[in-house]
């Protein structure tokens, strides 16, 4: 088996209880769809044997510039493509798919990234800086009523209008938001009051970074092709920070591993369930206290399944 290495900058939350849920045969084909700095890919490769192969989709350039090392292992390559683009795979041909959501450490590390209020930088979240609007360019022409809802939407702000309105007035004034620290002192001062601990500015700006990247349509789309693409015993590993994210997860599992009798039909064939819930796992005491940032994560497993429920 080839040597890999598991050096990683990245502290990579959940990672054994991940690959041990994910890699149930050491022959397989996996896709770990959110690369990030390769932590779980690393250990995904050190548990496959040579006939095994695992592909990384990101589309962040860095990401895949992290990659290069681990291209001179034959079993691994990598795609700048998000994790939606699980729907463009063979069916039936993995025996694995981890998706790891949300931001990553380096991402909120670089302020030249534009995602941590905590370091003044351009206000930009674009996961991939090379396309789409940056969260400047965006608040430059969305209406009070379109930013309000995003807030509200993806952050669970209470003080969504009031902060909406604070950017809206601030840009009639002297233009739109252009920096990370901008932004966090409008709504600092939008926001009265907020949980002890916790910074005003938190819910904005992870509401501004799921809509300016399109992440719950990117996970709703990806849960949805990895019926098709996952074979029958194939791992569906999702591990998620926050509500929004686990709460898609958690109903997309339930609703394809739960028989549902339809009253009106009492007499109809029992619906073909797509998937078995395996457990959902949250982080050891021990591993929040060496990184607070896993102190939000929940993993949740499944495994296709093509057989009619008795």
């Amino acid at each position: 088996m080839p040597t890999v290495s598991l050096t990683c900058t990245h502290t990579t939350v959940l990672l054994q209880e991940a690959v041990d849920a994910l890699v149930h045969d050491p022959r397989g084909s996996y896709l770990d769809a959110t690369f990030g700095r390769g932590g779980h890919s690393r250990a995904i490769l050190a548990r496959l044997d040579s006939h095994a192969h695992l592909c990384a989709f990101d589309q962040d350039p860095q990401a895949v510039q992290a990659a290069q090392d681990l291209l001179q292992d034959p079993r691994f390559s990598i795609r700048q493509v998000p994790f939606s683009s699980l729907r463009d795979w063979p069916g039936a041909s993995l025996s694995g798919v981890l998706l790891d959501i949300g931001v990553s450490s380096p991402q909120i590390d670089q302020a030249e990234r534009g995602f941590s209020f905590r370091h003044d930088g351009p206000l930009d979240m674009r996961m991939d800086p090379t396309r789409g609007r940056s969260v400047h360019q965006w608040l430059v022409t969305a209406s009070a009523e379109e930013i309000a809802g995003v807030i509200r939407d993806h952050g669970e702000e209470r003080f969504a209008v009031q902060i909406a309105k604070a950017i809206v007035a601030r840009r009639e004034e002297r233009g739109a938001p252009a920096s990370t620290a901008e932004l966090a002192q409008l709504v600092a001062g939008a926001v009265k009051t907020r949980e002890p601990g916790q910074d005003p500015a938190t819910r904005t700006f992870q509401a501004f970074r799921i809509h300016i990247n399109a992440e719950l349509e990117e996970l709703q789309q990806a849960l949805e092709a990895s019926i098709h693409a996952l074979q029958p015993g194939g791992r569906l590993v999702v591990i998620s920070f926050h509500s929004l994210e686990d709460r898609i997860v958690k109903q997309f599992i339930a609703r394809h591993s739960r028989e549902v009798f339809d009253r009106r039909q009492p007499f109809a064939p029992a619906p073909v369930l797509h998937l078995k819930a395996l457990g959902r796992v949250r982080p050891s005491a021990a591993e929040v206290s060496a990184n607070p940032r896993a102190r939000s994560a929940i993993m949740r497993v499944a495994e296709r399944t093509a057989v009619a429920a008795p």
